[in-house]
């Protein structure tokens, strides 16, 4: 058989060189959080305000043994030293207990026990009860460690301001709804308490405040033209209620109903939202 004659060979074509990255390839975020982001990160001064717990570290078991995702730690600790950056952690946990898995930044401003403690400087004042706030507070924690003592995996946990009833680890969601509803049926008519919820705890505080409130304060103190915040919690509703949707970002992390123009997976995609943040400043 004979082999038929092959063409003659031409000139190769050029290689087409690969696209360059534009400034937001790979950032894995919907085209319109990137773009939300790009407006925001052109405003000055820019207020980064973050929850802890379910945001900047995954959600665990015990408090104690919450991290940031090196990540995001890495990210929040770039964005705090650009200037015209101010950087915030907004939690429930107690300023003592947030410092001490947070780690953060030097220059990163602190809101602990729901905007109770704040941390604005170092010279800030720590929190004081009057005599009345720390009768109420031995009462609410008599309270709820009754409570907590029928319930096996229940646990009180102290702040200056509040005692919260955990239930994060009962042994299942009956036993969680009934801890809940007993401790509000014992707590009801008393006086100088705020009662409010978050997942698997119930929080008593004598002293009104929530990361709305908190939220607020770090926008006065900061004279943030525009602020980015990010949560997972139902208590961070307050703080999505007071941004300006022409101005501000609001990011919801993980599931759930929400008042958050913007919604990513978990604490693993924030890393993107701060990079992205940080390339787009002016």
């Amino acid at each position: 058989m004979t082999e038929a004659p092959r063409p003659p060979a031409g000139p190769r074509p050029a290689p087409v060189p690969a696209a360059a990255p534009g400034p937001d390839a790979g950032t894995g975020l919907s085209p319109e959080l990137e773009r939300a982001l790009r407006a925001l990160a052109a405003r000055d001064p820019l207020l980064v305000a973050l929850d802890f717990d379910g945001v900047v570290s995954e959600l665990v078991d015990r408090a104690e043994d919450a991290r940031p995702v090196p990540a995001n730690a890495a990210a929040l600790a770039e964005l705090a030293g650009r200037e015209g950056v101010h950087t915030a952690l907004v939690s429930g946990r107690a300023l003592d207990s947030l410092v001490r898995v947070a780690s953060p930044p030097e220059a990163t401003l602190l809101i602990g026990s729901h905007g109770a403690e704040r941390r604005l400087g170092p010279d800030a004042p720590p929190l004081e009860l009057d005599a009345a706030q720390r009768r109420a507070l031995a009462a609410v924690g008599a309270v709820l460690e009754e409570v907590a003592a029928r319930y096996p995996d229940s646990w009180v946990e102290h702040k200056p301001a509040g005692r919260v009833l955990q239930v994060r680890l009962a042994a299942d969601a009956g036993a969680k709804r009934r801890a809940v509803a007993e401790a509000e049926a014992a707590l009801a008519g008393m006086e100088g308490i705020h009662v409010g919820h978050g997942k698997d705890v119930l929080e008593v505080s004598v002293v009104r405040a929530d990361k709305g409130q908190g939220l607020d304060l770090l926008r006065e103190a900061t004279g943030a033209k525009a602020v980015l915040f990010a949560g997972d919690d139902v208590t961070d509703e307050h703080a999505f209620a007071r941004l300006d949707p022409d101005r501000d970002v609001g990011i919801k992390v993980g599931e759930g109903p929400t008042a958050a123009r913007f919604r990513i997976d978990g604490p693993a995609e924030l890393a993107a939202v701060l990079e992205a943040v940080a390339r787009w400043r002016p």
